[in-house]
């Protein structure tokens, strides 16, 4: 078992999730029930996959919900364009977060490679 507090990646999408949050605050209300809490949902599961993961009993589990989580990772990014497609975040703002997950998705590869060659 993994203590995922210590593990930068669940450092990286914690403070992602926060990031989203705050972006996603500025959709409009009609939003709240649709792409607001789709884009809430999928980078929430970001950390929670990877928290799951660690507390699973072998690197086999653990890698599968890291696969998971990556995934999630996709779909931000996907809601993320689409938001920024609706004009309800400027162009600067997605690139940021984009920049962000694709950081987050190579750090999840790496730490998998490394899972199985320790």
């Amino acid at each position: 078992m993994h203590n995922y507090k210590e593990i930068k990646i669940w450092q990286r999408a914690r403070i992602l999730v926060k990031e989203v949050y705050l972006v996603t605050k500025k959709f409009p209300s009609e939003e709240l029930y649709g792409l607001t809490s789709q884009t809430r949902r999928a980078v929430v599961s970001v950390m929670l996959n990877i928290a799951e993961g660690a507390g699973r009993g072998t690197d086999k589990d653990f890698s599968h919900f890291l696969d998971m989580a990556k995934g999630s990772l996709f779909e931000v990014e996907s809601l993320i364009i689409l938001a920024s497609d609706l004009e309800y975040i400027t162009e600067n703002t997605k690139e940021e977060i984009l920049a962000k997950t694709s950081e987050i998705i190579k750090m999840l590869i790496a730490f998998q490679r490394n899972l199985f060659n320790v």
